[in-house]
C-alpha cells in the first residue's frame, strides 16, 4: 500500500494521512482514518502536556487542603481508570492481532498511538488524588483537554459508523468473504467505549469538586460562590446569576454581599508586597554590614522596613514601589498579557473569514453549501472564543488593579503612623490622604489598559499588513491621514484640559461663595442681602457656563475626528488606490475587508495618545508615593525604657528640635513615682514641646529621655474619633462598667452624656463636630483615665473647660485626692489656681527651664514664676473665691507686696465683671451639644431646674426624631417624570433635533457603504474613468453629509445640556435662598452644597457626554438591524428573541450594578476618613501604642470596600459575556442567513456581516451608557426634590412701593398677644407676649437661657412667622409687608459677627449704593478708621473666609459699622456673650448711646450692667413677660426677678 512517494506520516500510519479531494474539494467532506487517529487525538494531548504547568501552579498556590472522597472524584477516578485499561488493551490487541505471523502488518501507529494516549491519561489520573490533597476544586486545562478530545473524536465516530455499515454490507452479501474483520470489529468496539468514557469525563469536569476540609481562612455561609465554582461556571460567570437575580428583585444591601476571596484580602496581599518591598529597601543600602532597620509596628507577619534607615546609613537612592509591584503581581499580569495577545490575533482572523464568506457568495453555486455554513460557524467560534478570553483578561487585570491598590493603601497607612514631624510639615493631611484616594486609585484604573502599550502598536501593525495585501502601497495614504489626526486630537485635548482647569477654578470659587452664603444665611436674611449674593454667585456661574460652552465646541471637534476619521481614511485610501493606476479596480471583497480592518485600527489609534497621558500621570503618582514612602520616620530609639533608672520619667540634658532650629535646650526634668509635676510658662514657651519630647515625637539632638511603664496622653487639642462616645473612651479596651462609670463621673461627663440623644452610644461626627470644645477635652481625658496607665502626660486639659468644671476635674482626677493620685503625672497648665497643690513646678521660658521647685519656693524666689503669676492675674480670668485662695496661699508664704497688690486688683475686677449667672445657666445650644462657654467667668449653678429642663428636652428630641434629616439613598429606578423635567429644561426643539441629526448621520453612513458596494459590483467602471470619478465624487459627498450631521448632533447635545443646567441651577439656587430659616436648621449645609456643587457638575459635564454616546449607539444598533434585514429579511424573525435576551440581561445588570456602585462608594469614604483621622491623631495613637489595632481597622475597611468593589467588577464581566454572546448570535445568524439565503449580491452580504461584527461592542456600550445615565440622572431627581422646597413669604410686594422712603418714622414697636414656634409640631417659644414701646425708647430684654429672648428678635424680622397675635411697627402690621421691605428698614447688630470673603467694602455695603464718604464716616464712628487706613488696600482690603484675618473684636466693630451705615429708626442689639473683650464692648456701647439717640433700641442683654441705664426692662421667663418696667423701679422692689438677678451679679 505504501509507495515511495508517500510522506513519513503515511508510512507511520500505513495509509494516507491527508487527502485534499476527500476532505475539501467535495460535497461530502471527510478526514482520512490516519488523520483522525493521529492529528485529532494528539492535538488535545499536546495541549495538555504544554499547559500542565498551570495545574502544578494551582496545586502550589492553593490555600486549602484535603477534599474528601465523594461521588464526583470517585467517578472521575473510575472512568479515568477505564480509559487507561482500554488504551492498554488497544496496545496488547495490536501486538497480538497484527505483525508476526498474522497477515496484518504492524504499523508504528498501532504502537505509538496507544502509548501517547496512555501517558496522557496516566498524568490526568495522577492529578485526581493530587487535586484532592491540595484542595483544588476545578482546573481549566483538564476541562479544555476533555472538551477538545470529545469534539475532535466526532469525525472518527462518523467514519467508524460508515465503515461498519460497509462491513455489514459485505457480510450480508451472498458471496462468502474470506476477509477476517476481527481487528476492525475490535477497533470499532474499543473506539466507542473510549468515546463514551471521554464524553463522561467531559460531563464530570463540568462540575467542581467538593469543599476542602482544611482551609487557611474560615469559609462561612457567606463565602463567594466563585471559590467552589467549576471552570465552566467561572468562564461564563454563571455563579454570579444568584446575585444578579437578587439585585433585580430588590435593591442589594450590604448583608447580601459575599465575603472577600481570601487571596484578595489584605492579609494575603500584604505579606507578599512587604517581602518584595523590604528586599528592595535592602538593595538600596551600600554598607551591607549594617543591621537591617525593622519597622516598629508589625501587624501579624507584615513588617515594613524603613527606607530612611539609621542616620548614618548611606543611601543609594529612593526605594521605588515599582519593582515590588512587578514582583508581587507580575505573574497574573503576564498571564493576562498572554490572553490579550491571543485575542488580538483572533480579532484579525475575523476580516479574513469575512473575505471567505464574500467570495463564497460571489462564486454563487460553484461552491458546496457546507463551506458557507463552515465559514459562518467559524466566524461565530472566533467571536465566542474572543468573548470568553477577553472576559477572563479583564477580570484578571481588575484583580491585579485591586491588589495593587490594597498594597499601596496599606503601605501608605503603615507609613503614615511613623512619619517624623518634619515630613508631616511638608504636606497637609489632605495631600497625604490624596496619596491614597487619588494616586493609589489611579493605578487601579490604569492596569486594565496597561497592556495596550504593546497591544495597540501590534494591532496597528497587523492591520497595516493585511491592508497592504488588499490595497498595496495606497494604504500609506490612509495611514498618513490617521497619523495627522493624532496630533490634532492631542492639541484639542490639551485645549480642553486648560478649559477644564479654568472651569474647575470657577466651580471652586462658586462653591466657596455658596458655602459662605449657606453658613451665613441667617445674617443675610436679617440684613435682606440675599439678592446681592445671588447675583455674585450667578455671575461666577455664567463665567463657568461660558467655559463649558467652549469645551463643548472642542468636544464636538474630537468626537467628529473620532467618528469621521475612519471615513476620511477610507476615502483617501480608496481614492489613492483607484487613481494611482488603471489596473487597480475595487472589488466587493477588497472594499469590505479594508473597511473592517480600518475599523479595527480606530480603537488602538485613539487609545494610544490617551494612554500616554495616563501613564505620565501615573508616573507622577508613583513619584509622589515614592517620596512619601521614603520620607523620614520617627526614631524609635529616641526614648529609652530603662527600668534601672530611679524615676519613671526623666529627661537629662535634653536638646530637641522640630526639624529646623533648636526648640528646647538644657532640659532636665525628673518625675518621681506617683508625683504630680506642673509645667508652666507663657504662651509659646515650649511647655507642650516638653510633653512631645517625652513621647519621642521631637527630634532628639542630645541627652537621654527615659520612660518606664504604660503611657497615657491627653493632647492640647483633643483628638476624637468618628465613633461612639463610649468607643472613644474605651479606645480599644474591654468595657468594665464599674470603672467606666467612675471615670465618667470624675471627668464630669455624666450630664453631657445624659443630654446626648443616645447616651454614650451617640455617634460623634468627624473631628468631634457635634461636641463643644470642653466636651471633647473631657472625653479625651476620660480616655486617658480609663486606660489605667502608669504615666500620664496631660497637655493643658483644663483650658477648654469652664472654671467650676476644671476645679471638679482637678479635684476628682488630677489632684492629690483624684483617681490618678498614685500615678506619675506631668500637667501642663495655664491656671494659677491649682499650682499650690502640685508636688513640683517647672517654669519654662524661651525653651529652657528657668526655675523649678514647689509653689512656696518659687514665690519666694521672685523670679520668672512670680512674673508669670502677676501677668496671669492681670488677664482677669479667675473666679473671686479662687483668687482669695491664692491670696491666702501667697500671704502665708512670704511678704511679696507687689504680688498681693495684683491679687487685690484682680479680685476687684472679678467682682465687677462677674456675669449674671441667672442669665446664662447654659445655652440651649450647649444642651444640644453646642459650645460650652469658653470664658471661665460663669459659675454654673446646676440648679435643679436646668437639669429637669434638659431631661425634658432630651425626651422631646427623641420624640421629634433627629434634628438632622437622614439622607435618602435612592434605590430602584428613576421615574419618567425626572427625564421629562430634564428634557423640558433643555427644550423640546433641541431634544428632537439631536435625534433627527443622529438619524441623518446613520442614513448617510449606510448610504456611503451601500454606494461603495454598488461601485465595486459595477463591471463598467474598469473601462470608464468618468464613471469612476462620478462614483468617487458621490462617495465623498456622502462623507461630508456625515460630517455635518454629526457635528450638528454633538454640538446640540452639549449646548442643550448647558441651557438646561443653567436654568436648573438658577431655579435651584433661587429656591434655596427663598427657603425659610427653619429649612437650614434641619438640612445639613454639606448636603445642600452637594446638590449645588456635585449634582450640578454632573449635569454640566457628565450627563451631556453620556447622552451623546448613548444616542449615537442607539442609532448604530438600529442601523445594524436595518442593514442586516436589507440583505436577509428573514433575520427579523431572529431579532425578537435576541432583543428579549438582551433586554433581560440589561435590566438585571442595571439594577444590580447601580446598587453595587452605591454600596462601593459608601464603603470607600470610611477608608479615607479613617486615614485622615489617623494622620491627625498619629501622636495619640503612638503614645497609647495602639498602632497595630489601627492598622487592623484600616485593613478591615479596605477589605470591606473590596467586598463591594469585587462584585461590581464581576457584574461588568457577567454582563459583557452575556451581551457579547447575544452579539455573537447576531453574527452567527447574519452570516448563516447570508450564506443559506441564496443572496446574490455579495456587497450586501458582506456589509451585513461586517455590521454584525461590530454590533457586540455597540451593544456593550449601550447598556453601560444606559446604566450610567440612570446613575447620573439621579442628580436631576435630587435637585428637583431640593428645588421644590417650601418657600418663605415673598420678598417684594406691590403695596410696599407706596410706603414712604423713611418708614418707620417714629419707631413705635407693639406686640399684641404674640405667639410663635420654631417649626411645625414644636412647642410655642413665646406664649402670648404683649407690650408697647414708644419711638426712641431704649429697652433691655433679659431672662434665663431658653426664655425666648432671641425668638423675640427673630419674630420681629419674621425669620420665624407668628403662630398667633401680631407685631406692628408704627401701626403697620409687619405680616402685611414683603420680607425685604421689612428687613431692610430695621437694623440689627447680631450676636456672632459674620463676615463674607470679599472686600471690606462689599461687607459693609453689598449693593454698592453708599458713597465713600459715608462709609469712612461709619468706620470712624465704629473706631475702625485708623485700622482701615493702615491697610494697604484700604476699603478694598480682602477679607478671608469667615473674616479669619480680623480679630473677633474687629469683626464685631464691622457689624457696628454696617448698622451705622443703614441707620434706621429701630435697632436691635443682640449682645455678644463671650467673644468681645471689655474694651470693644465699651466702644460699642458708647457709639450706640450717641449715634442711635433718636432710635428705638432693643437690647438682648447677657450682662446686666449694660442695660441699667435703659428706659425699660422686659424680663422674660418661659416665653412670657413677667416684668416690664424701668430698671430703677424693679431694683427698688427686692421681690422682683430682676432684683435677684442683679444680686447674683453683685450689682446691688
Amino acid at each position: 500500500m505504501a509507495d515511495d512517494t508517500s510522506s513519513p506520516m503515511d508510512r507511520f500510519c500505513g495509509s494516507t494521512f491527508w487527502n485534499a479531494t476527500e476532505t475539501w474539494y467535495t460535497n461530502d467532506p471527510d478526514f482520512t482514518p490516519c488523520f483522525e487517529q493521529t492529528a485529532l487525538v494528539w492535538t488535545p494531548c499536546a495541549f495538555y502536556w504544554a499547559f500542565v504547568i498551570f495545574d502544578f501552579y494551582y496545586l502550589k498556590a492553593s490555600l486549602d487542603r484535603n477534599i474528601p472522597w465523594n461521588k464526583l472524584n470517585v467517578s472521575k477516578a473510575l472512568v479515568n481508570l477505564g480509559l487507561l485499561v482500554i488504551t492498554a488493551l488497544d496496545l496488547i490487541m495490536a501486538l497480538v492481532k497484527k505483525g508476526g505471523d498474522s497477515e496484518l502488518p504492524l504499523y508504528d501507529l498501532d504502537v505509538w498511538g496507544p502509548i501517547i494516549k496512555f501517558a496522557t491519561f496516566l498524568l490526568l489520573f495522577i492529578f485526581i488524588p493530587l487535586n484532592r490533597k491540595y484542595g483544588v476544586q476545578t482546573t481549566g486545562c483538564q476541562f479544555i483537554f476533555w472538551f477538545l478530545l470529545t469534539v475532535l473524536s466526532i469525525p472518527r465516530c462518523r467514519t467508524e459508523v460508515r465503515l461498519d455499515a460497509e462491513r455489514q454490507k459485505i457480510l450480508n452479501s451472498q458471496q462468502p468473504s474470506e476477509q477476517d474483520f476481527s481487528w476492525e470489529e475490535y477497533q470499532f468496539v474499543s473506539f466507542f467505549i473510549f468515546f463514551t468514557f471521554t464524553s463522561i469525563m467531559l460531563i464530570l469536569n463540568c462540575f467542581a469538586d467538593g469543599m476542602p476540609r482544611q482551609t487557611k481562612y474560615q469559609r462561612g455561609e457567606n463565602e463567594i460562590p466563585e471559590l467552589s465554582a467549576s471552570f465552566l461556571s467561572r468562564i461564563t460567570y454563571q455563579w454570579f446569576d444568584k446575585m444578579a437575580l437578587k439585585g433585580y428583585r430588590n435593591p442589594l444591601e450590604e448583608k447580601d454581599l459575599w465575603d472577600l476571596r481570601p487571596q484578595d484580602s489584605c492579609s494575603e496581599v500584604m505579606p507578599i508586597f512587604a517581602h518584595h518591598w523590604n528586599q528592595n529597601v535592602r538593595k538600596n543600602y551600600k554598607n551591607k554590614a549594617r543591621v537591617e532597620p525593622k519597622a516598629q509596628f508589625s501587624n501579624g507577619n507584615v513588617t515594613f522596613e524603613n527606607p530612611h534607615g539609621e542616620k548614618n546609613g548611606r543611601k543609594k537612592g529612593m526605594a521605588s514601589i515599582m519593582p515590588p509591584i512587578y514582583k508581587s503581581f507580575g505573574g497574573v499580569f503576564l498571564f493576562g498579557a498572554l490572553m490579550k495577545l491571543f485575542t488580538d490575533t483572533l480579532t484579525f482572523a475575523q476580516p479574513q473569514v469575512l473575505s471567505l464568506i464574500i467570495s463564497f457568495v460571489e462564486a454563487q453555486d460553484a461552491e458546496p453549501e457546507w463551506k458557507g455554513i463552515l465559514y459562518a460557524v467559524l466566524l461565530f467560534v472566533l467571536a465566542a472564543a474572543q468573548t470568553f478570553i477577553l472576559g477572563q483578561y479583564f477580570h484578571r487585570m481588575f484583580i491585579v488593579g485591586l491588589r495593587i491598590r490594597t498594597a499601596l493603601i496599606n503601605a501608605i497607612y503603615r507609613k503614615a503612623l511613623r512619619i517624623s514631624n518634619s515630613t508631616k510639615k511638608e504636606s497637609t493631611v489632605g495631600e497625604i490622604v490624596n496619596l491614597m484616594a487619588v494616586d493609589a486609585q489611579r493605578f487601579m484604573e490604569l492596569t486594565t489598559y496597561l497592556n495596550m502599550i504593546w497591544s495597540a502598536p501590534l494591532q496597528i501593525g497587523l492591520a497595516l499588513y493585511f491592508l497592504w495585501q488588499q490595497l498595496g502601497p495606497s494604504v500609506l495614504a490612509g495611514l498618513a491621514v490617521m497619523i495627522i489626526l493624532i496630533p490634532v486630537n492631542g492639541v484639542i485635548a490639551s485645549r480642553i484640559k486648560t478649559y477644564q482647569i479654568r472651569q474647575m477654578k470657577y466651580k471652586d470659587e462658586r462653591v466657596k461663595l455658596m458655602n459662605e452664603v449657606l453658613s451665613g444665611i441667617k445674617v443675610l436674611k436679617l440684613y435682606a442681602w440675599e439678592p446681592s449674593f445671588e447675583k455674585q454667585v450667578l455671575d461666577i456661574r455664567d463665567k463657568e457656563i461660558a467655559t463649558l460652552r467652549s469645551t463643548a465646541y472642542l468636544n464636538a471637534g474630537t468626537s467628529f475626528l473620532w467618528s469621521c476619521a475612519p471615513f476620511l481614511v477610507s476615502l483617501v485610501t480608496f481614492a489613492t488606490y483607484v487613481l494611482t493606476s488603471e489596473a487597480n479596480q475595487l472589488s466587493v471583497e477588497k472594499v469590505l475587508v479594508s473597511i473592517a480592518l480600518f475599523d479595527l485600527m480606530k480603537l488602538p489609534l485613539t487609545i494610544l495618545p490617551m494612554l500616554s497621558v495616563d501613564i505620565a500621570e501615573t508616573q507622577v503618582s508613583v513619584n509622589r508615593i515614592n517620596k512619601f514612602l521614603n520620607s523620614e520616620e520617627l526614631d524609635p530609639n529616641s526614648v529609652l525604657h530603662d527600668s534601672s533608672k530611679p524615676h519613671p520619667m526623666s529627661i537629662e540634658n535634653g536638646e530637641f528640635s522640630w526639624g529646623d532650629e533648636i526648640t528646647l535646650r538644657n532640659i532636665n526634668i525628673e518625675v518621681k513615682k506617683g508625683s504630680l509635676v506642673a509645667l508652666v510658662g507663657t504662651v509659646g514657651s515650649g511647655k507642650s514641646s516638653v510633653v512631645q519630647a517625652f513621647l519621642g515625637e521631637m527630634e532628639k539632638l542630645a541627652g537621654v529621655v527615659n520612660t518606664v511603664g504604660k503611657l497615657a496622653y491627653v493632647p492640647q487639642q483633643a483628638w476624637i474619633q468618628n465613633a461612639t462616645v463610649r468607643d472613644n473612651i474605651l479606645f480599644g479596651q474591654t468595657y468594665d462598667r464599674k470603672r467606666y462609670n467612675k471615670v465618667i463621673d470624675a471627668c464630669a461627663l455624666r450630664a453631657d452624656i445624659d443630654i446626648l440623644s443616645a447616651g454614650d452610644l451617640t455617634e460623634i461626627g468627624e473631628k468631634g463636630i457635634n461636641l463643644s470644645g470642653g466636651q471633647k477635652q473631657r472625653i479625651s481625658l476620660a480616655r486617658a483615665v480609663y486606660s489605667d496607665a502608669d504615666l500620664y502626660l496631660l497637655d493643658d486639659p483644663l483650658s477648654a473647660v469652664d472654671a467650676h468644671v476644671g476645679k471638679h476635674i482637678f479635684e476628682e482626677v488630677i489632684g492629690p485626692k483624684g483617681i490618678l493620685a498614685r500615678k506619675s503625672r506631668v500637667l501642663v497648665t495655664h491656671g494659677v489656681t491649682f499650682l499650690p497643690q502640685v508636688d513640683s513646678i517647672y517654669v519654662i521660658k524661651m525653651g529652657e527651664i528657668s526655675e523649678s521647685g514647689t509653689f512656696d519656693q518659687l514665690v519666694k524666689n521672685k523670679g520668672a514664676f512670680a512674673d508669670f503669676i502677676i501677668q496671669h492675674l492681670q488677664e482677669g480670668n479667675e473666679e473671686e473665691e479662687e483668687l482669695n485662695q491664692i491670696k491666702r496661699q501667697i500671704s502665708s508664704t512670704a511678704d511679696v507686696p507687689e504680688l498681693l497688690g495684683t491679687v487685690e486688683k484682680a479680685i476687684k475686677l472679678a467682682r465687677t465683671e462677674s456675669l449674671s449667672d441667672s442669665i446664662s445657666v447654659t445655652s440651649a445650644d450647649s444642651l444640644m451639644g453646642g459650645g460650652g462657654s469658653l470664658r471661665r467667668r460663669t459659675k454654673r449653678q446646676d440648679s435643679h431646674d436646668s437639669v429637669a429642663s434638659a431631661a425634658s428636652l432630651k425626651k422631646k428630641q427623641e420624640v421629634e426624631g433627629k434634628l438632622i434629616e437622614t439622607e435618602k439613598s435612592q434605590t430602584g429606578g428613576v421615574e419618567f417624570a425626572v427625564y421629562k423635567h430634564y428634557i423640558k429644561s433643555v427644550g423640546i426643539f433641541l431634544s428632537v433635533a439631536t435625534l433627527v441629526l443622529n438619524f441623518v448621520f446613520q442614513a448617510f453612513q449606510i448610504g456611503s457603504n451601500l454606494w461603495l458596494t454598488q461601485w465595486a459590483n459595477d463591471q463598467n467602471v474598469a473601462n470608464d474613468t468618468g464613471l469612476r470619478d462620478m462614483y468617487l465624487g458621490v462617495y465623498g459627498a456622502f462623507g461630508f453629509g456625515q460630517v455635518f450631521s454629526y457635528i450638528g448632533s454633538v454640538v446640540i447635545v452639549y449646548l442643550g445640556a448647558l441651557i438646561g443646567t443653567r436654568k436648573i441651577f438658577i431655579q435651584l439656587f433661587g429656591n434655596i435662598l427663598h427657603a425659610p430659616q427653619a429649612y437650614f436648621d434641619i438640612k445639613p449645609r454639606a448636603r445642600i452644597l452637594d446638590r449645588l456643587a456635585n449634582d450640578i457638575y454632573k449635569l454640566d459635564v457628565v450627563l451631556p457626554e453620556l447622552i451623546r454616546v448613548f444616542n449615537s449607539q442607539v442609532f448604530r444598533v438600529l442601523a445594524t438591524i436595518v442593514v442586516i434585514s436589507l440583505s436577509t429579511p428573514i433575520f427579523l424573525a431572529v431579532i425578537v428573541p435576541i432583543a428579549f435576551l438582551y433586554y433581560f440581561a440589561q435590566r438585571f445588570y442595571v439594577a444590580t450594578s447601580r446598587q453595587l456602585m452605591r454600596l462601593e462608594s459608601v464603603s470607600r469614604s470610611p477608608i479615607y476618613s479613617h486615614f485622615s483621622e489617623t494622620v491627625t491623631g498619629a501622636s495619640t495613637i503612638r503614645a497609647y501604642n495602639v498602632g497595630d489595632r489601627f492598622i487592623e481597622e484600616s485593613d478591615a475597611k479596605v477589605d470591606k470596600n473590596q467586598v463591594c468593589k469585587y462584585p461590581s467588577v464581576i457584574a461588568n464581566r457577567w454582563l459583557a459575556i452575556r451581551l457579547e454572546m447575544v452579539g455573537n448570535l447576531i453574527i452567527l445568524f447574519a452570516s448563516l442567513f447570508a450564506v443559506l439565503g441564496g443572496q446574490t449580491n455579495p456587497g450586501l452580504v458582506g456589509l451585513s456581516v461586517s455590521y454584525a461584527l461590530q454590533v457586540t461592542q455597540t451593544l456593550n456600550w449601550l447598556v453601560r451608557m444606559s446604566s450610567d445615565i440612570e446613575t447620573n440622572i439621579v442628580s436631576v431627581e435630587r435637585i428637583k426634590e431640593y428645588g421644590e422646597t417650601k418657600q418663605e413669604a415673598p420678598w417684594e410686594l406691590e403695596q410696599d412701593k407706596n410706603k414712604p422712603k423713611n418708614w418707620p418714622q417714629e419707631g413705635r414697636v407693639e406686640f399684641q398677644n404674640f405667639q410663635v414656634r420654631y417649626r411645625e409640631g414644636l412647642d410655642l417659644v413665646l406664649r402670648g407676649v404683649s407690650f408697647n414701646i414708644q419711638g426712641g425708647e431704649k429697652v433691655g430684654i433679659v431672662g434665663r437661657t431658653g426664655a425666648g429672648k432671641s425668638s423675640l428678635t427673630l419674630a420681629l424680622f419674621r425669620i420665624i412667622e407668628a403662630a398667633g397675635g401680631r407685631i406692628s411697627i408704627d401701626g403697620v402690621d409687619i405680616a402685611s409687608m414683603g420680607l425685604h421691605m421689612l428687613r431692610s428698614r430695621l437694623t440689627i447688630i447680631p450676636q456672632d459677627p459674620v463676615l463674607f470673603s470679599g472686600s471690606l467694602r462689599i461687607n459693609l455695603d453689598p449693593f454698592e449704593i453708599k458713597t465713600d464718604d459715608e462709609i469712612w464716616k461709619a468706620l470712624e464712628l465704629s473706631h475702625l478708621k485708623s485700622f482701615v487706613k493702615s491697610l494697604a488696600a484700604g476699603l478694598n482690603h480682602e477679607i478671608a473666609e469667615g473674616g479669619e484675618n480680623l480679630s473677633v473684636g474687629q469683626r464685631q466693630l464691622v457689624c457696628l459699622a454696617r448698622a451705622l451705615l443703614r441707620k434706621t429708626k429701630v435697632l436691635v442689639l443682640d449682645e455678644a456673650t463671650a467673644a468681645v473683650d471689655l474694651e470693644t464692648d465699651d466702644l460699642i456701647q458708647k457709639t450706640i448711646r450717641t449715634e442711635f439717640k433718636e432710635c428705638t433700641v432693643l437690647t438682648i442683654a447677657h450682662r446686666l450692667n449694660t442695660i441699667l441705664d435703659s428706659d425699660k426692662v422686659i424680663v422674660l421667663d418661659k416665653g412670657q413677660i413677667i416684668e416690664f418696667a424701668s430698671p430703677t423701679e424693679l431694683l427698688d422692689n427686692p421681690k422682683s426677678a430682676f432684683y435677684s438677678m442683679a444680686k447674683d451679679a453683685n450689682l446691688v
